[in-house]
């Protein structure tokens, strides 16, 4: 059953694509938000940490008209999704079981799946459950594997481990979602409104458990991380997948920027569209990803 979605302030109302529903369904007893429009194939657009369905709006925007199904759900504990407070719930398997809820509630068949950052390995490992529902995929700055022996973790990661001054810069003083032009290929892309709707939905410091959670969920080097074994299942899938595949890449990305050559032998007959974007690139080439759906919706009905 679908419920109704929180009100937003007019400021951010109005920078919604035109036509979006917005809504709320259950995923065991939490609220899930989501942001649909269209009608046609259904395209799943799955964000990643600390974003949320936002990031999807000029992308939304790009494909109006076009015969699909465009639904951009906020991952629980980021936009406007519950937010639960225990961090200990935010694990690889947990968030793929509830994004596999959502597939199965909304009935979502013959899917494109377009995955970013977290929203990547969560969103494949809950189709590893339901493989027959993925028709195409295309890929956006993610990772669909395990690290690599040696696997040294970025600086932000090495941070979010850190005790007490990491729980203070994120639970407290609102990092990293006051801080996401950093990693942008042009920093002018998420100022001023744009960056404050990023912000808005983690206002409250009780709020933003799961950014730090997220963050600690990328594996550390060792050999025991409880995200390995759901990262090997997403490789594996992806190994498998006989779909048409576009990858559209940020190479100016100072965190998964470097990992296109990796993402590229993984799904060697995808089509490629390498970027000057950054991390989000959402924000910075939402025609080139628009593209990249049409070219994978073009090939499943052809």
């Amino acid at each position: 059953m679908r419920l109704p979605a929180p009100a937003l302030p007019p400021w951010l109302e109005a920078m919604l694509p035109a036509g979006v529903t917005r809504y709320r369904i259950e995923i065991d007893d939490r609220p899930m938000h989501v942001m649909e429009v269209g009608a046609g194939r259904p395209v799943l657009l799955l964000h990643g940490n600390p974003t949320w369905g936002f990031l999807y709006r000029k992308v939304m925007a790009a494909l109006a008209g076009e015969p699909l199904r465009l639904i951009a759900p906020d991952l629980i504990g980021l936009g406007f999704s519950a937010k639960p407070p225990e961090p200990m719930v935010h694990e690889l398997h947990q968030h793929a079981r509830w994004i596999r809820r959502l597939i199965e509630q909304l009935d979502l068949r013959d899917l494109i799946f377009v995955a970013h950052d977290w929203g990547g390995p969560i969103g494949i490992r809950a189709l590893v459950n339901l493989p027959e529902r993925a028709k195409g995929l295309v890929v956006l700055n993610t990772a669909l594997f395990p690290p690599r022996a040696g696997f040294r973790p970025t600086r932000f990661h090495r941070f979010a481990r850190l005790p007490i001054v990491s729980d203070l810069a994120f639970r407290v003083l609102g990092f990293p979602q006051n801080m996401l032009h950093r990693v942008q290929g042009d920093p002018a892309s998420i100022r001023g409104a744009v960056a404050r709707a990023y912000r808005y939905p983690l206002r409250a410091p009780r709020d933003r458990v799961a950014p730090l959670a997220l963050a600690r969920m990328v594996p550390g080097g060792g050999a025991h991380h409880p995200s390995l074994p759901g990262l090997e299942k997403c490789r594996d899938f992806a190994e498998r997948f006989g779909g048409p595949v576009a990858i559209v890449w940020g190479d100016r990305d100072p965190i998964l920027g470097r990992l296109r050559g990796r993402m590229e032998s993984l799904f060697p007959r995808a089509h490629v569209v390498a970027t000057n974007a950054g991390h989000f690139l959402q924000e910075e080439v939402p025609g080139e990803i628009a593209g990249a759906i049409r070219w994978v919706a073009g090939r499943l009905t052809a």
